[in-house]
C-alpha cells in the first residue's frame, strides 16, 4: 500500500479498501501475531500495588537479566530504522500529516506517560509511532518504545480510538515488561549454555552472540504467559490514559467477525472468541475505576 501526500481532508486514498486489487505490502512483516494470548482470568494475581489501584502481574522474569537491556534496545532501534527506511523507499511509510498517523501519535501521547511506573527505563526511551501501508492486521512495539501499526488493522476492523488504545496498550506492555529481552535470555541460556552465566559480566564474544539475537526482534513470538500479561497491563495503561476498557470486548467481536468465528491468521491458537471476551469482562472491575477517574481525550478521531 502506497501513501500519497495528504492535505487537511479526511482519510485519503492511501488507506484504500483492502478488498480491492492486491497491492504491495510493507517490506518487513513481523511474524509475531497481534494480541495472541488469552487474558488472565479473575484468579490472576492482582491487588493494590504502589501504582494506585489496578493490575499487578508480579515481577519480571529473571531470564531477562541474562541479556543487557541496552543491547536489546539498541538492536531494536537499528531494526526499526531499517524497517522505516525500506517502507519509505516503497512509499509505504505514512507521512507525519496523515490523519491516521496524527491519530496514533495523539493516542500514544496519552498512554506513554503511564509507562514509567511499569518500567523505569521507559523514562529514557525515545518513543516513536509510525504507520506502515500494508494489508496486514498487525501492530507491535519493539524494545525502547518503537511502535508501528499497519494500515490494514485500522481499516479492515474500522477501529475507534478506544479500540486502538487497547491494541496500543497491549503492544506497549510487551516492551514495558521486556518480553523480547526475556525470550532472548531464555534462548541464550538454552543455546549458549552455562558458559553464558560465567561470562555475562565481561560479555566479550558472548555479547556479540546476544547482539546477533537482536535479529530475532521482528520475528519474535511471545509465549501465552507473555500475551496474557500484555493483555492485562495494556488494559491498565489504556484505562489510565482515559480510554474505555470495554472497547476490548468490541475489539474482539470485530476480530472474530472478520475471521467468521475462527481464529484469524493474525491470532495464535490460544483461546479467543467468547472465552476471550469473558476473560476481559472478568478483569474489568480492576481497570474501570482507573478509567472513571482518568481525564478523557479532548479530541476524537474518525476510524480509517
Amino acid at each position: 500500500m502506497r501513501f500519497q501526500p495528504v492535505h487537511h481532508c479526511a482519510m485519503c486514498a492511501a488507506l484504500a479498501a483492502v478488498n480491492a486489487e492486491a497491492v504491495p505490502d510493507a517490506p518487513v512483516q513481523p511474524a509475531r501475531r497481534l494480541f495472541t494470548g488469552a487474558l488472565l482470568a479473575a484468579g490472576a494475581s492482582a491487588a493494590l500495588p504502589a501504582f494506585a489501584q489496578g493490575i499487578d502481574v508480579g515481577k519480571q522474569s529473571q531470564f531477562s537479566k541474562l541479556v543487557p537491556a541496552e543491547d536489546v534496545e539498541a538492536a531494536a532501534t537499528q531494526q526499526y530504522g531499517e524497517m522505516l527506511k525500506q517502507a519509505r523507499a516503497q512509499n509505504a511509510l505514512g507521512p507525519d500529516n496523515h490523519p491516521q498517523v496524527v491519530r496514533l501519535r495523539e493516542i500514544a501521547k496519552r498512554l506513554v506517560p503511564f509507562s514509567d511506573e511499569w518500567n523505569p527505563r521507559a523514562r529514557q526511551w525515545k518513543w516513536e509511532v509510525n504507520l506502515i501501508g500494508s494489508k496486514q492486521l498487525n501492530a507491535f512495539c519493539m524494545p525502547g518504545g518503537k511502535i508501528a501499526f499497519y494500515s490494514g488493522i485500522l481499516q479492515q476492523l474500522k477501529l475507534n480510538d478506544d479500540e486502538v488504545a487497547q491494541i496500543m496498550g497491549h503492544e506497549i506492555a510487551h516492551a514495558l515488561r521486556e518480553h523480547a529481552r526475556e525470550r532472548m535470555g531464555k534462548t541464550a541460556a538454552t543455546r549458549i549454555g552455562a558458559g553464558l552465566l560465567s561470562s555475562l559480566l565481561g560479555l566479550g564474544n558472548t555479547g556479540d552472540a546476544l547482539l546477533n539475537m537482536g535479529g530475532q526482534l521482528l520475528t519474535l513470538k511471545f509465549s501465552r504467559e507473555d500475551e496474557s500479561e500484555a493483555d492485562l497491563v495494556g488494559m491498565d495503561v489504556a484505562a489510565r490514559g482515559g480510554y474505555n476498557p470495554h472497547a476490548g470486548v468490541s475489539l474482539w467481536r470485530k476480530m472474530m467477525a472478520a475471521s467468521k468465528g475462527a481464529p484469524p491468521q493474525f491470532l495464535s491458537t490460544h483461546p479467543a472468541g467468547d472465552t476471550r471476551i469473558r476473560d476481559i469482562e472478568s478483569n474489568m472491575p480492576r481497570v474501570l475505576p482507573l478509567y472513571e477517574r482518568a481525564p478523557k481525550p479532548e479530541r476524537r478521531f474518525d476510524p480509517a
